[in-house]
């Protein structure tokens, strides 16, 4: 790869944790090393290295089974934009991907290079985040039974479209999940987990906007002035409800697929906030 500088991409492993977090830092995105820790146990990645072995960009893929892969982490060193390192990474990404659908939330210093890859915006991503306020346990949600995993992956793959089986093994080792019933089924679930600042709550798998709203304040409910983030798509609508708790719109970025590897038709049941929280 012929740059200004010497410049090694290489398969991301456990040893260049510390670099992609000190590369994040500088963008001021707020993953600790235990989130980089869990997005690199579920994908495969590519750093690039300078002659020093510094750590100058990132990328990862998460593969959902054979159904689509999502693109991530994407950071180049700021003392590296301009010289092609990006749609260097990008590439590997592609290679890592196969001819699995691509998925990315795009931040707006990244845009104009995914488009210029062939990626067109499918939504807007809204990252709300705060501390916040004190609110009423809903009924009707409760924590997961262990007997729900399954019917919890079941109803993900319909919402998604994917088969996100790993992701949901990780939340449940990681964090905690609360469901909605309708008789013996199960309607909805949302997980809630460490990450950044405090937690993220994220996936939110319901039908409508009120369940999702109730899935969301039953983990706010027993965190009054606790910092979390919920990230959501525009179209949920869920946004001036999100900012009335106290979780205020600060930013977000753009959905983004490849046209021309087909995605599976979103269910009747919905996304209503995401799991993964990189914008880039």
């Amino acid at each position: 790869m012929a740059m200004h500088t010497q410049i090694d991409l290489v398969a991301f492993g456990p040893e260049h944790i510390d670099g992609a977090v000190a590369l994040s830092q500088a963008e001021s995105w707020p993953h600790r090393r235990e989130d980089w820790m869990l997005a690199q146990h579920l994908s495969a990645g590519v750093v690039a290295t300078d002659a020093d072995g510094r750590v100058t960009g990132t990328t990862l893929v998460t593969p959902y089974g054979e159904d689509c892969a999502t693109i991530n982490m994407v950071i180049v060193d700021r003392s590296m934009r301009g010289l092609g390192l990006g749609r260097k990474l990008m590439e590997r990404a592609f290679a890592l991907a196969g001819e699995r659908p691509l998925r990315l939330v795009a931040t707006k210093e990244g845009l104009p290079l995914y488009e210029k890859l062939g990626f067109v915006a499918s939504g807007e991503i809204r990252q709300h985040q705060g501390a916040v306020r004190p609110l009423e346990r809903p009924e009707g949600v409760e924590a997961m039974r262990a007997g729900d995993l399954d019917a919890l992956k079941a109803l993900d793959r319909e919402a998604y479209g994917a088969d996100r089986s790993a992701l949901i093994d990780a939340l449940v080792e990681r964090g905690s999940i609360a469901v909605v019933r309708k008789g013996a089924a199960i309607e909805a679930w949302a997980a809630i987990r460490a990450f950044g600042r405090g937690e993220v709550i994220g996936p939110v798998i319901a039908p409508d906007a009120r369940t999702a709203c109730a899935l969301i304040a039953y983990h706010a409910a027993t965190r009054p002035g606790a910092f979390l983030r919920v990230d959501t798509g525009s179209e949920t609508g869920l946004s001036p409800w999100l900012a009335d708790i106290g979780l205020a719109h600060v930013g977000g970025g753009i959905a983004m697929r490849k046209p021309e590897r087909a995605n599976a038709e979103q269910a009747r049941r919905k996304v209503y906030a995401l799991a993964n929280q990189a914008l880039g």
